[in-house]
């Protein structure tokens, strides 16, 4: 499994230096004209003729960048979006002494040109996030409101034995059913076979009295390029949005085929809120003593999904059909490999996603979930 957390400290890591190096070398611009240390390697001429007094003023504005690239790579150090609000006037302040000074500091531009793509990436990446978050508020505020429901052993009478003994075993009997989800999520996507795992880490929040889920993720395109994308479920149509470094469009899927494959992610992702498999929308049939099969009708869309369990009553994988790139019905999979207890709920949480294709298998998406909470209408970043 791959470690997106590690990506992105490394990609963090490098901004932070770069801010850094560059914000120690702009100090040299201002102790040449202030004479507190000799620097032989400043000539102290400019592409203009400047009193004693104006190359003081621009030692000044020297030091001010400095400042403000070092104030830039401490936020970038600690994570925070904002980062790039500083840094961006601060390389426009630094490229114009450059200039003024050219003979002496035209190597800088270099960094400055680095740190205006790292610059543009933040931005575009923060917007993208702003934007998800919006969806997410707006999901979580169609939750109804007071307390959910406690499932009871009778609940499960009509569902089919294989999806009783899952519900009893994993521990949802007697608790209040799921009426908000949220989840941290992290793994490894890709998007052709003989493409290396790109590290993802993803967000997600459910609500279920309607099915509707708004999925974010973050991954980190050949180790540098931050790809962000949010694939969501919402009054019964879905979408898929992806942007590279929250800039260019990288696909932007909707339609009837993207509607059928957003409601099948929801059927499938039950498994993290096992009172789901009692919403109204959701019927069951059974197939034999360890297969059930689900349908989910919402709207104008029906899908419908065959899972699996063991002799313990644990999911052990899903099946069905779904669009394959939007465009042909394909055999999906989702084969579980491990699982835990997380807040009373015994659940999968570590897995893959396959596609069946005639050309053979297709691994896409390694998961891993981190945690999941129920019941809370709050999101991850407001925390």
């Amino acid at each position: 499994m791959v470690n997106p957390m590690l990506a992105l400290r490394e990609i963090r890591i490098a901004t932070t230096a770069l801010l850094l190096v560059h914000g120690l070398i702009h100090l040299m611009g201002f102790l040449k004209p202030w004479k507190i240390t000799a620097v032989p390697q400043l000539s102290g001429r400019a592409i203009v003729p400047l009193s004693e007094g104006a190359f003081r003023v621009i030692g000044v504005m020297w030091l001010i960048a400095a400042g403000a690239f070092v104030a830039a790579a401490l936020l970038r150090l600690m994570d925070r979006e904002s980062w790039w609000l500083i840094a961006a006037p601060a390389i426009v302040l630094s490229q114009m002494l450059i200039i003024l000074q050219w003979g002496d500091a035209w190597a800088g531009t270099l960094a400055n040109v680095l740190l205006a793509v790292a610059v543009a990436l933040g931005a575009g990446t923060q917007q993208f996030h702003e934007v998800n978050l919006q969806h997410a508020r707006g999901l979580l505020a169609k939750a109804p409101a007071g307390e959910p429901p406690i499932l009871r052993s009778e609940d499960l009478d009509k569902l089919p034995p294989p999806v009783q003994r899952w519900l009893e075993a994993s521990g949802a009997v007697g608790r209040p059913r799921a009426g908000t989800v949220r989840l941290v999520q992290r793994g490894g996507l890709r998007t052709a076979p003989d493409q290396r795992y790109m590290p993802a880490a993803a967000k997600q929040y459910f609500i279920v009295d309607e099915p509707g889920f708004v999925w974010t993720v973050d991954v980190t395109m050949m180790r540098v390029i931050p790809v962000v994308g949010r694939d969501t479920y919402i009054n019964g149509r879905g979408r898929m949005f992806i942007k590279a470094g929250g800039l260019v469009t990288v696909a932007d899927g909707t339609g009837p085929k993207f509607d059928q494959g957003t409601a099948l992610r929801f059927l499938g992702e039950i498994i993290w809120f096992p009172s789901g498999a009692l919403a109204s929308y959701i019927t069951w049939e059974p197939i034999d003593g360890r297969r059930a099969r689900a349908t989910l009708t919402f709207k104008d869309v029906s899908v419908t999904a065959d899972f699996e369990f063991d002799e313990r009553g644990r999911v052990v994988g899903m099946t069905a059909q779904r669009y394959f790139d939007g465009k042909t019905l394909e055999r999906w999979v989702i084969p579980i490999a491990e699982w835990k207890t997380i807040r009373g709920i015994e659940m999968p949480v570590r897995g893959s996603a396959i596609w069946k294709l005639a050309a053979g298998d297709f691994e896409y998406y390694q998961w891993e979930i981190l945690d999941v909470e129920t019941n809370r209408t709050t999101l991850w970043d407001e925390e």
